[in-house]
């Protein structure tokens, strides 16, 4: 007997099964469908119409990937300003149960009428809530939040493969990808917030249903691609943890987290740049002295936030938080910009420039003490910038920057504090600059920024100068010597091989 497979779907599972029959040397249509009711179609066992329909059906929805909600068409119920005040407590709570249903928003026409209802619904809840004292009864909280949870939590469509990946060139410039149900969930989100932020809000009370496990899945939606959800949820964020001191190190520990897997994992998530403009505010409250944890996260992730190739979608936040951290303990200033001279820019000019202008903000607030410290290392670095061609620049961004920087009366009072140490390391480039450089602008701000330090200390100018002078003669004999060497060694070849 030959046994035949064949496949079918199972109408609860809605999932393919494989199930093997007998084939006889019957045809296929004559063949038993087996005595145990499995049903198996009478088209080609191998057919694809099935299995292609259910996907491109998933592929119209939304951003709930396949979450179908079939429900009756909605009712308008009474309004709220119409009820008698005895019963609006009721009569709330069903419409916060009205607003907990789904509607497929990548079909745009279909429920259309129930579609207005919500909104209609979800505009009179938010109105209410505003100008309504005393609406905030403890059985009332579990409804908004479930409410909320329903309209809010669900999981994210996957990433594209370029999503979030800014190269050099700037993939920022990209369109995001809109949530299409907006509509309703821009509503359910302003509603979130006035029952944060209205007077009548307990934490105590919701701190029950206000808990690690939704702090959890309001922070994973902080990767949506829509920048109006993204904004919404900064600010509810920052009120959550406001309000809620018990969540604080939770939240900072989930930011902390998220950041990590950025980092070191995926380096794929939307939502950095509100997350460090939530933690720039965080910062600023800290008590000083800092603790030793906000320390290590300001070493352990901040700083190695620097290194992302999208570094550009979020680096005023980020330099938001490092100057926060300056300002709260001076003293982080040095190992900050070690942090920033460890993961400087080798090949990408946009990001040096990033790093720049990093690097003045810091400058403006060092302490001289702690500038001295590290000059050395810091103008270094510099002067390798000053010197940098990048033709594909017009003019050389980095080279520009990087000589802008004396344009700062204090950066510029710091060099003259610690001229001996900086001036023998940048005043042999500049001079390279003036001579060598493609570009006549760079070669008009160097040479006046030559003449500047001229002025400064003409007499220390003058000895590096002749130092450097002597150094290139020597270099200049040493190469003679050199050449005429191998000119000996090449007329010894040519002799022995005469003979």
């Amino acid at each position: 007997m030959v046994w035949y497979m064949n496949q079918r779907w199972c109408s609860d599972s809605h999932k393919k099964r494989l199930v093997v029959v007998p084939f006889t040397s019957m045809k296929k249509h004559q063949c038993n469908k087996m005595s145990l009711n499995l049903n198996i179609p009478d088209n080609d066992p191998f057919s694809k119409k099935q299995p292609i329909r259910a996907r491109r059906r998933r592929l119209q929805e939304s951003s709930r990937l396949g979450q179908r909600n079939f429900h009756p068409e909605l009712e308008a119920l009474p309004l709220l300003k119409d009820t008698p005040p005895d019963q609006q407590d009721k009569l709330f709570a069903a419409k916060l149960k009205q607003c907990c249903v789904i509607f497929d928003f990548s079909d745009c026409v279909s429920d259309l009428k129930s579609k207005e209802i919500k909104r209609a619904c979800l505009n009179e809840i938010v109105d209410y809530i505003t100008v309504t004292r005393n609406y905030l009864t403890e059985n009332i909280y579990p409804e908004v939040i479930n409410m909320v949870s329903i309209n809010l939590f669900r999981i994210l469509p996957p990433l594209g493969s370029d999503s979030n990946t800014s190269d050099e060139t700037g993939a920022e410039d990209e369109e995001p990808t809109l949530e299409a149900s907006w509509p309703h969930t821009q509503i359910v989100y302003e509603f979130f917030l006035r029952f944060l932020e209205s007077l009548d809000f307990q934490p105590s009370i919701a701190k029950k249903y206000i808990d690690q496990k939704f702090v959890l899945q309001l922070l994973e939606l902080f990767d949506s691609e829509d920048p109006r959800e993204r904004d919404f949820l900064k600010t509810i964020l920052h009120r959550i943890y406001g309000k809620f001191l018990g969540l604080r190190a939770f939240i900072r520990k989930q930011i902390n987290n998220i950041f990590l897997r950025y980092i070191y994992e995926y380096e794929r998530f939307n939502g950095i740049a509100e997350l460090l403009e939530i933690l720039g505010s965080i910062i600023n409250g800290f008590a000083v002295p800092l603790k030793e944890e906000h320390k290590a996260f300001l070493e352990r992730v901040l700083l190695p936030l620097h290194k992302a190739h999208s570094l550009n979608l979020f680096h005023p936040q980020l330099t938001y938080c490092v100057v926060q951290f300056i300002e709260k303990d001076p003293a982080l200033a040095e190992p900050i910009i070690k942090g920033l001279l460890k993961f400087w820019p080798k090949t990408c000019s946009t990001k040096e420039v990033l790093f720049l202008n990093e690097l003045e903000e810091i400058l403006d607030i060092i302490d001289s003490q702690i500038f001295k410290n590290i000059c050395t290392s810091l103008f270094k670095q510099i002067s390798r910038s000053a010197t940098s061609s990048h033709f594909q620049a017009c003019p050389p961004k980095v080279a520009e920057r990087s000589l802008a920087l004396w344009s700062n009366e204090y950066v510029v009072q710091l060099i003259e504090e610690n001229l001996e140490q900086i001036l023998p390391i940048l005043l042999p480039p500049l001079c390279r600059i003036s001579k060598t450089h493609w570009n006549t602008n760079i070669i008009t701000l160097t040479y006046n920024l030559l003449k500047n330090l001229m002025d400064i200390n003409k007499k220390l100018c003058e000895d590096i100068l002749n130092a450097l002078r002597e150094d290139e003669q020597r270099s200049m004999v040493k190469e003679q010597n050199r050449s005429n060497l191998w000119k000996r060694l090449e007329q010894l070849t040519s002799d022995k091989q005469q003979e």
